[in-house]
């Protein structure tokens, strides 16, 4: 099933519950702009290459848009447009003042080296400098970028509009980004583990955690939950996992991870396991941190953990979804739990906007009291609508969206 196809089963599975009309389903999918541009750069042998870069701007009914920009190989337009939409989705659920966009650029930046990597992003910028901006677009960090190429973004495009420091978040604290970014999705989650867990009057001391991911989201998620007394007992990146029934050192982890390039390969201080493994293992709470689709109907009816919050975006396809909402999986879903990240570039936004900047601690509190204020809504609306917290979320998000548009006339 392709992203846009999976995208479009959960829009329609909430727009039945709100009996929306098909004519505002058509409206409200069908993104706004969709752009593909090609990127010619000399690269350090000289040799000249072209890629291929995408942004999707899905909806600006309640605001500028905002969305990742993905460096991957594996990039594509069907992608980049499932995408956008469910940041149009995910911004209404958090409540957020903005809609839905996304983009990536189909590269390896792993093979690449930082001169081709500035180039490629620079030449995009030139290419799409005109449709985005503080009040239109707001670009941010997402796989395969970091706040490096937000910076190179911004200085390219204030060559062509001059100084705006809010036209793409997650930026250098340097340069006018914000403290507390870069740990936001991550910590999101751990905010959310415990709502959850509240909700269902179980303690962090003895709530099991397994972690797929260690890379920014993963690696931060388990330094909040691990400072918060819950047990984790397997984590994973993609080079394998580590397991260990008594809980895993985790500062110890961080440390070696910090140490080699990020990665965990090579640690020794817990049992090896794969990750097959260990999305299958008995635990209380399993979080999918990493790639998307690594829970699919071949493996859902294996999986025991009762909890799971996704981190990463779609780790679960449509018909794993169904078998495991059919055994009385609970499941926190993408659009909400993963939206710290996509919160503190808002408070970023803001902070430009005012020229004014926030403390780590005022962070940490705005985005405990958006992401608290969204749960609780998703919780009450599954209670009272009685469906999965997923579809609960959609309903949020789509309601809010619809609202906005009928409001704001669509003539």
């Amino acid at each position: 099933m392709k992203a846009s196809e999976a995208t479009k089963l959960y829009f329609d599975r909430a727009a039945d519950q709100l009996q929306m009309e098909d004519s505002m389903r058509r409206l409200l999918l069908q993104p706004q702009r969709e752009v593909q541009v090609q990127i010619a750069v000399e690269m350090d042998d000289r040799r000249l290459e072209t890629f291929i870069g995408y942004r999707v701007q899905h909806d600006s009914a309640r605001g500028p848009m905002k969305g990742g920009l993905r460096y991957h190989p594996e990039v594509d337009l069907d992608e980049v447009r499932a995408l956008a939409q469910l940041m149009t989705w995910k911004n209404a659920v958090a409540n957020l003042p903005y809609g839905g966009a996304k983009g990536g650029i189909a590269i390896d930046p792993r093979k690449l080296s930082v001169d081709e990597i500035e180039r490629i992003t620079r030449k995009f910028v030139d290419q799409i400098h005109d449709i985005i901006g503080p009040q239109t677009d707001i670009p941010a960090p997402d796989m395969g970028t970091s706040s490096r190429e937000m910076a190179w973004i911004r200085n390219q495009w204030e060559k062509y509009h001059g100084f705006g420091p809010a036209v793409v978040t997650g930026k250098p604290v340097e340069l006018y980004g914000a403290e507390g970014r870069e740990e936001a999705t991550g910590r999101g989650v751990g905010i959310l583990s415990f709502k959850l867990l509240g909700q269902l009057n179980r303690k962090p001391q003895e709530t099991r955690v397994v972690l797929q991911g260690f890379g920014n989201v993963g690696a931060h998620c388990a330094k909040f939950l691990n400072e918060s007394e819950y047990k984790l007992i397997a984590v994973s990146d993609a080079t394998g996992g580590f397991y260990n029934p008594k809980g895993l050192n985790i500062p110890e982890m961080l440390k070696y991870s910090l140490a080699h390039q990020g990665l965990l390969e090579g640690y020794t201080n817990a049992e090896p396991v794969t990750n097959a493994q260990l999305l299958e293992m008995e635990c209380d709470l399993l979080i999918p941190a990493a790639l998307g689709g690594v829970i699919t109907e071949e493996n859902a009816a294996r999986i025991k953990a009762p909890l799971i919050i996704e981190a990463a975006n779609a780790p679960i396809t449509p018909p794993a979804d169904d078998i495991l909402t059919a055994k009385g999986t609970k499941i926190l879903p993408d659009i909400l739990a993963n939206s710290g990240g996509v919160t503190v570039s808002y408070f970023e936004w803001v902070q430009n906007l005012q020229h004014y900047s926030w403390g780590l601690n005022r962070v940490r509190q705005e985005l405990e009291r958006v992401m608290t204020s969204a749960f609780d809504s998703v919780w009450q609306e599954a209670k009272e609508q009685r469906v999965s917290l997923r579809t609960a979320a959609y309903m949020i998000g789509i309601r809010r969206v619809y609202r906005a548009t009928k409001l704001g006339g669509i003539n």
